[in-house]
């Protein structure tokens, strides 16, 4: 099998490919033996029709048809790996030429269009300096972090005075739209400021009293009249406000583990610095990125089209809603972030094991509330797998390079990411682990 490649531009190339004939014979006799299968001819059972009569009955450009749509995706595969191209997208195949089966000469030739990773070089990781903001744990973050764990214990408490920014209200919603009832709520309890429901309800629930009625208007949120501007009508039933208990060592012994409130807030100070610790890190992958990108990257329009595409039927949007200039910009940025550690995951040559990958799958279930098996087997049904691999891949890919690269704060101070990217010690003590298990397995009996 032969493979050319041809550049069409800086995302897109043309593969011309040529199969010789004794190449797609085995695909041909299994479509005679396929065809063989489903055609009913007098005389013959199933599966056991000549290739002779199939040709007569059928046709053999049916049979030459059903061999190549069977081998197509295995010649292109072999052809992308040969040219050792990154594929960004479906091609666009096109048969440009057959074999003639009657003397099992020539063959086929077919051209694959397709959109592929850009030409990207990047600078030596380890020439990378990265300067972050430093680690300040301040009294008002223990203090804010103290008060977020009293408000889990706090009461709410019937006020006779008018709502504030911070207090519930439990109130009965009602919204006329086109005329028509288009939702109706009883009995809900809504915190103002939290921004959960309705635009502008904040601030007509602000000054509202228990027993108190008013009116605003505002655009519908869901349902059949999303988007659409609205007559609300909300009447407050009652005002609540949070108590919070008193921080004191009775409540360090309810709240914790700790005996006094100086052991609790010296926890507390633990993980204000860990969350810090992270925000470094995000922030350095932010630079990291900036820096292993020295120029505009294109990205494929063909991916990008597709993927606004898919956003905008999501959210009920039609192709040319205004929104999709937003998430046109959107994807472009994510797109080219993908391919640049995609690269670094390349140069480091990244592998990523089945318990990193189950991990990683474990912990996305969690995110959407699902069972661990169930969300496993609808990724697994819905082909998504590989690309949940290149997102393991790609985090390690940052973690790896951020060890190699120089980080330090604004002070100069040199920052430990280790808490958060791992060590290279860590890391080849795990490959080693899954190579032993890998192994392990291989050696285990057939029966098992």
């Amino acid at each position: 099998m032969k493979s050319a490649v041809e550049t069409v531009d800086a995302t897109k190339v043309k593969l011309t490919v040529e199969v010789p004939c004794e190449e797609l014979k085995p695909n041909i006799d299994h479509a005679y033996a396929h065809i063989a299968q489903e055609v009913n001819v007098p005389g013959f059972r199933k599966g056991k029709v000549p290739a002779r009569i199939i040709d007569q009955r059928v046709g053999r450009a049916t049979v030459l048809e059903h061999a190549i749509n069977d081998g197509m995706a295995k010649f292109y595969g072999v052809a992308m790996d040969e040219t050792d191209l990154r594929p960004l997208a479906q091609p666009d195949i096109q048969v440009t030429g057959i074999p003639n089966l009657d003397d099992w000469s020539g063959e086929l030739t077919f051209t694959a269009e397709v959109e592929v990773r850009p030409e990207i070089t990047l600078p030596d990781v380890t020439d990378i300096t990265l300067t972050v903001d430093p680690i300040e744990v301040t009294d008002a973050d223990i203090a804010e972090r103290l008060d977020q764990l009293r408000e889990r214990f706090g009461t709410l408490v019937g006020v006779d005075r008018p709502a504030a920014d911070g207090d519930f209200v439990v109130l009965d919603l009602t919204a006329i739209a086109g005329g028509e009832q288009a939702d109706q709520v009883s009995g809900i309890s809504y915190q103002i400021g939290s921004g959960t429901m309705l635009e502008g309800l904040d601030e007509a629930l602000t000054g509202l009293s228990a027993g108190e009625t008013t009116t605003f208007t505002a655009p519908l949120a869901g349902g059949d009249h999303k988007g659409e501007q609205a007559d609300i009508t909300v009447v407050a039933t009652s005002v609540k406000q949070r108590d919070l208990p008193t921080a004191d060592d009775d409540f360090a012994q309810l709240a914790s583990e700790f005996d006094t409130l100086d052991e609790l807030k010296a926890d507390l100070h633990d993980q204000v610095a860990r969350t810090k610790l992270t925000d470094q890190a995000v922030q350095a992958r932010d630079l990291l990125f900036k820096a292993l990108v020295a120029e505009d990257i294109p990205v494929p329009p063909g991916v990008i089209q597709a993927e606004v595409a898919r956003h905008l039927e999501g959210e009920g949007m039609a192709l040319d809603d205004p929104h999709g200039v937003e998430v046109t910009e959107q994807a472009s940025a994510a797109l080219r972030q993908q391919m640049v550690f995609d690269l670094v995951a390349d140069q480091f040559k990244i592998q990523v094991s089945n318990e990193e990958l189950l991990d990683y799958l474990v912990n996305a279930s969690r995110r959407y509330d699902m069972d661990p098996q169930a969300f496993i087997e609808s990724v697994e049904k819905a082909g998504q797998l590989p690309a949940m691999v290149a997102e393991v891949s790609r985090s390690k890919a940052v973690a790896t390079a951020l060890r190699h690269a120089t980080v330090k704060d604004t002070t100069g101070a040199e920052v430990d990411l280790t808490p958060v990217v791992g060590s290279d010690a860590n890391e080849a003590q795990s490959e080693a682990h899954s190579e032993e298990q890998a192994e392990a397995k291989s050696e285990e009996p057939a029966e098992a």
